[in-house]
């Protein structure tokens, strides 16, 4: 019996009306080279090498000393040591053995043994990084490595670094069905920044599980929306000036690498879609004498919010609620380039933190006003260390059982050094 809900849609969204992208930028590089067909068996060489002789190990279960001697007089046993076990000889059974002691002119340049520190016992640590459970109780089940991936995929990735006007955190975490089912994350985030105007540029991307490749999807999404994000920001002066190119990037990209998985067949918008939907946030973070400026483009569900007076709520993407109040899964991801896709822009406040991420947290987010957005609220007024935001991210709560990616930055008021 299935743990958790499956919760992915078989809605077809063909049909809205797009824009056209603008022509390719150029070749796009392999992310993913097509892979060749498998033969079931591994490499054989015609002469199988020799195995090495295995190293001596140190075995602490054993008695005796290290490294090994030649058996012969017993050592003299130092003043107060316990004997050990007999070991048999050659000859005859020998006296107990101690380990040898350093020679007497090197004791008076031994370093000083190390402080002791409390360690704490290992239950509790096991315990201490269960996932924080917001309700239900986490079922008890061993996650399962993700199959048929054409590259190492792993369950969870977090960063976190400062510039002189913010401080950055990012985590991309498996959600609880896919670690039950043995797929792959499927979201993905990427962040960077430009050293001469300070602007930080970011991703962030879920790719749809209809699709037969997302996870390849969203990573090509974060990567080439970066690429070209820093391309625009380097040539204007920290700003993006032109949104429907950044889009037209990101869909050739995928089309390029649908066509490389197609083995060199020129993939349509629809064979992409079907092999790399991915949903998109992109942007860009401009300190200014004003402030830090923000503009960023939502393609899908995935969306943004903002942290202020510990209150957090939405400012862009996201599900959207229909006419029955309901929130609706009806998405339009990348590869098409909506008509209807306008970036936001506004003002990143001191004391304000912008999130953005996908649905996996904004839909446990929902209002901002249940137990998950006062648990980012509160803990999030100030930088958490990167671990520390990852593992937040992994919190449990009953039927939320999506992957989940956040990014968060927070503007440093009074520059470096400054409080965060």
């Amino acid at each position: 019996m299935a743990l958790f809900h499956n919760r992915r849609s078989d809605d077809d969204h063909r049909g809205e009306k797009r824009r056209e992208p603008p022509p390719p930028p150029g070749p796009a590089p392999a992310l993913y080279p097509p892979s060749e067909p498998a033969t079931g068996q591994p490499d054989r060489p015609d002469q199988p090498a020799q195995p090495a002789q295995p190293a001596q190990m140190y075995d602490w279960e054993q008695p005796g000393p290290w490294p090994p001697v030649a058996p012969g007089p017993a050592p003299a046993t130092a003043p107060g040591a316990r004997p050990g076990p007999q070991q048999p000889g050659p000859q005859q059974p020998g006296p107990s053995q101690v380990r040898p002691q350093p020679p007497a002119q090197h004791a008076q340049h031994a370093p000083p043994p190390p402080a002791q520190h409390p360690a704490l016992p290992l239950d509790d640590f096991g315990r201490y990084w269960h996932p924080m459970v917001i309700d239900g109780v986490v079922p008890d089940f061993t996650p399962r490595p993700p199959g048929r991936v054409l590259s190492y995929r792993p369950d969870t990735v977090c960063d976190g670094w400062s510039t002189p006007a913010l401080d950055l955190r990012l985590a991309s975490v498996r959600g609880y069905a896919h670690r039950v089912e043995g797929r792959p994350r499927e979201d993905d985030a990427a962040a960077s920044w430009d050293e001469t105007t300070g602007t930080v540029v970011f991703a962030v991307a879920d790719g749809v599980s209809d699709a037969s490749q997302p996870h390849i999807g969203s990573q090509l999404a974060c990567r080439s929306a970066v690429d070209e994000l820093l391309a625009q920001v380097r040539a204007s002066n920290g700003l993006v000036t032109d949104w429907p190119k950044l889009l037209g990037t990101v869909h050739w990209q995928l089309r390029e690498q649908a066509t490389r998985l197609l083995r060199g067949k020129d993939a349509t918008v629809d064979e992409t879609a079907d092999l790399l939907a991915t949903t998109l946030v992109a942007g860009a973070a401009t300190p200014t004498r004003d402030g830090v400026h923000v503009a960023l483009i939502s393609v899908g569900d995935s969306g943004a919010w903002a942290i202020k007076y510990q209150e957090l709520y939405p400012l862009q993407g996201g599900k959207q609620a229909g006419a029955d109040g309901l929130m609706s899964s009806v998405v339009q991801p990348m590869p098409y380039v909506p008509a209807d896709a306008r970036p936001a822009e506004f003002r990143l406040d001191p004391g304000t933190v912008l999130l953005v991420g996908t649905d996996g947290f904004g839909d446990p987010v929902g209002d901002g006003r249940g137990k998950v957005a006062r648990l980012f609220a509160n803990e999030l007024a100030t930088p958490v260390p990167p671990l520390a935001f990852a593992y937040m991210l992994d919190f449990y709560r009953e039927t939320f059982d999506d992957d989940r990616t956040l990014l968060a930055l927070w503007p440093r008021a009074a520059g470096p050094g400054g409080p965060r």
